[in-house]
């Protein structure tokens, strides 16, 4: 049936073969592009360690120094119990969430490019206010500004890899996004590590101010990135569309014919569609609406960002001293991005869902076990004198595997399969879904887990992993297979799904 005068590419054909293989000017654009994943990554990294240095503390939180530095007999769980300390951390991701309903409009109207320039410009200025902070009002601020960059990246970031991307290799190069996060993490550690040794008690001023890096490297290469496709049709440019689609497949003008009327139908749906806010809530987009807003709800409750904002505290929580923390926490940022190219290689080769699966089952399992080895030493008091180097060792060792699962299963899924799912007509705004809840979340996720590891002791790891395993099931009964299927293919997995096709139609109404 048509939309709008056109014919409709959302009825799904999954046997669609477009030509085009991978080339080195799509390659280049698409890593350029995934590195603004480096900003987020960085900022997760950078935060845990900055709050266990002692001058920083010392500053901004004197209580929480107090409490951690001068009082022995403190509960372990309870060292770092501070709402200011807590919202030093999570109030980024408050102005993200805020971030990324604008983001979607622009992203929208202006292009994939441009968000992603305000993006690492904005995040720029919050480097530089948060290295210069004199009290926690500009320390607050510059996290504002922080997280109105992240907003924009990680709203253009996976959209432009996935229009850029063949299909086929759509799921390893959107996961170079979900790499650079974790090499901003990687480096963010190594950084804190090396700062956390400078005399004078200024090392977290180099830590903060050293976001400004990334952030300058996506100012600059955003102006030399090229437009998606679908954005250029989005602004009325067809003939640009159309060469840089042949561009980047390396195909000629009749072999690309086929993609091109597909992208272009999309368009044209798209712009009959005004109010996409409205239009998401239609029944024929509620298995899209309930993907964007449940897999990074159940991203943020894998617990993955309780270990990489807090590993440092955490580790010494567990009796670590401070420079054995940040190694252990340097350890994990490793072990992030090495299982993170296994998903790269993996994604598009074994499945989505096989992925997914795997990733939940062995997260559950070593989840359960840090369980049981820190309550069987600290217990609900929380107090121990002294831990056997093979203990701290081997809850070193399930973390590593815990984080290891994320990294190649809900890390880079969970930013992937949403932006791959979406129709052209309600793209933008679905994206934003996705980015707000995982940002509301992750601030959530921030703010309370002091708080709740103070209370809840060795059951907050409990808490995670029921909530693992909620995820497991649900991927397994309800979110189909999604490699090898063109983006504008899509709607056919949801047809061919057992409980979504009950809300698709035969044919897409007229619009």
């Amino acid at each position: 049936m048509a939309v709008g005068g056109f014919d409709n590419p959302n009825n799904g054909d999954p046997n669609k073969d477009y030509p085009g293989a991978i080339t080195f000017y799509v390659l280049v654009t698409c890593v350029i592009a995934a590195m603004g994943g480096l900003i987020f990554g960085y900022d997760i990294g950078i935060s845990g360690g900055v709050t266990s240095m002692a001058p920083f503390l010392q500053k901004f939180f004197p209580s929480v120094y107090r409490k951690e530095a001068l009082d022995e007999s403190t509960n372990q769980y309870c060292k770092f119990d501070s709402v200011k300390l807590t919202m030093f951390t999570s109030s980024l991701y408050l102005a993200a969430l805020v971030a990324s309903f604008v983001a979607s409009w622009v992203t929208k109207k202006l292009g994939r490019k441009i968000s992603m320039f305000i993006g690492g410009l904005v995040f720029l200025a919050g480097a530089i206010i948060n290295a210069a902070a004199q009290n926690i009002a500009m320390l607050i601020i510059g996290r504002i500004f922080l997280g109105i960059g992240v907003g924009f990246a990680n709203q253009a970031v996976p959209l432009y890899l996935s229009e850029m991307a063949p299909y086929k290799l759509r799921g390893s190069l959107n996961v170079v996004f979900q790499l650079c996060i974790t090499i901003g993490i990687l480096i963010a550690n190594v950084v804190n590590y090396l700062t956390s040794k400078m005399e004078g008690g200024y090392g977290w001023r180099v830590s903060l101010g050293g976001a400004a890096v990334p952030a300058l490297f996506i100012v600059v290469s955003s102006l030399f990135l090229p437009n998606t496709p679908n954005s250029m049709l989005e602004k009325n440019q067809p003939e640009k569309a159309r060469a840089m689609l042949k561009r980047i497949r390396g195909v000629s003008d009749k072999e690309i014919e086929a993609e091109f009327k597909d992208i272009l139908a999309a368009s044209e749906a798209s712009k009959a569609v005004k109010h996409p806010w409205r239009n998401i809530k239609n029944r024929q987009y509620r298995p899209q609406l309930i993907m964007s807003i449940l897999i990074p709800f159940f991203q943020q409750f894998t617990g993955i960002n309780v270990i990489m904002f807090y590993a440092p505290q955490l580790f010494k929580t567990i009796g670590f001293g401070d420079n054995a923390s940040l190694l252990s926490a340097l350890i994990t940022g490793g072990i992030n991005v090495l299982a993170t190219i296994v998903s790269i290689y993996g994604t598009d080769k074994w499945g989505r869902r096989f992925l997914f699966l795997e990733g939940g089952i062995q997260m559950f399992i070593f989840q359960v076990l840090v369980t049981v080895f820190i309550g069987w030493k600290f217990g609900v008091s929380g107090d121990v004198t002294d831990l056997p180097k093979w203990y701290a060792g081997l809850v070193v060792f399930f973390i590593c595997v815990y984080v290891a699962a994320f990294a190649w299963s809900w890390g880079p899924l969970g930013w992937l399969v949403p932006s791959e799912i979406f129709p052209l007509e309600i793209r933008s705004a679905a994206q934003s879904i996705t980015v707000s809840v995982n940002m509301f979340f992750t601030f959530i996720v921030a703010q309370l887990f002091l708080t709740m590891l103070c209370h809840m002791k060795f059951g907050l790891f409990i808490f995670f992993a029921f909530f693992v395993l909620l995820m497991t099931l649900f991927v397994y009964f309800f979110l189909p297979e999604t490699k090898n299927i063109p983006i504008e293919e899509m709607t056919c997995v949801w047809k061919s799904h057992w409980f979504w096709r009950r809300f698709m139609p035969e044919d897409r109404p007229q619009i």
